[in-house]
């Protein structure tokens, strides 16, 4: 759903901005991950603390991650939804996170993604960002095997 504006062309440069930023992910290439970010980025993502603020802390959780893999990281994006207007927009996706970390175990892990963005002097960033799984609320763990 596009929404207002121009849709299209939003909806177009967001879809980049994300296939760049699973290009970057695969290749482990902090900078172009970087660069999907807005500098002060808010993101609730799975490891704590609850709140992750952008800059040097969000980049090294970005390179501990890259550095927790001995392969190459496999990315998937699948059934992405863009809402756009002219300079403010969201989406969410099932994202799946996949290759072999360092102690030899395949890791397989789906996740939902929800990306908000603002576009400032022509370029589209996401200001915040969450990563969940689903949780057992009976025995408060997570669910790590579902899939689409």
């Amino acid at each position: 759903m596009t929404i207002k504006g121009n849709g299209a062309k939003n909806d177009a440069a967001i879809r980049e901005l994300i296939d760049g930023f699973v290009k970057a992910i695969r290749a482990k290439d902090i900078n172009g991950v970087m660069s999907v970010f807005a500098t002060e980025v808010v993101s609730f993502d799975l490891g704590p603390p609850l709140q992750h603020g952008g800059g040097e802390t969000f980049m090294k959780r970005w390179l501990e991650l890259f550095e927790s893999y001995q392969s190459p990281i496999d990315y998937e994006v699948r059934d992405l939804t863009i809402t756009a207007c002219d300079d403010v927009a969201f989406s969410h996706s099932l994202n799946r996170i996949s290759g072999t970390v360092k102690n030899g175990q395949r890791t397989d892990r789906w996740l939902r993604w929800t990306a908000c963005y603002r576009k400032s002097n022509g370029k589209w960033v996401i200001v915040h960002e969450q990563v969940s799984v689903p949780v057992d609320l009976r025995s408060g763990k997570a669910v790590l095997d579902l899939k689409p």
